[in-house]
């Protein structure tokens, strides 16, 4: 998970380890980068709005790496106009979340992306 806003990344982060999932946090997008060079994760939920290097550039460089390309990217952003969710998209993210956001919507997206098994 990716989120430079500190009450997002802690909720979320209990959330999700609460409904049994690894998480990992990063609250830049270059730490987002050092953290996939460390071990691949399943899904990224990944804030647009981000010091370093933003979702946007994050989310191509994810989708640039062949080592990566197994990774599902949910963008989570403050900005929904459609043709943000559209750039997003366009750069490779897989889905498109809009804050604020149900937290019961974010557990069924990454649900929906997890591996079976």
């Amino acid at each position: 998970m990716v989120d430079d806003e500190p009450n997002i990344a802690l909720s979320l982060e209990y959330l999700m380890k609460g409904q049994g999932f690894e998480v990992r946090v990063a609250t830049d997008g270059q730490a987002a980068l050092d953290a996939l060079r460390e071990r691949v994760p399943n899904v990224m939920l990944l804030d647009v709005m981000l010091p370093k290097r933003d979702g946007y550039e994050v989310c191509q460089t994810v989708r640039a790496t062949p080592e990566w390309k197994g990774v599902r990217i949910i963008m989570l952003t403050a900005r929904g106009r459609a043709i943000e969710q559209e750039k997003g998209l366009a750069l490779g993210a897989d889905d498109y979340i809009t804050k604020p956001f149900s937290t019961r919507e974010v557990i069924e997206r990454v649900r929906q992306y997890m591996p079976q098994g």
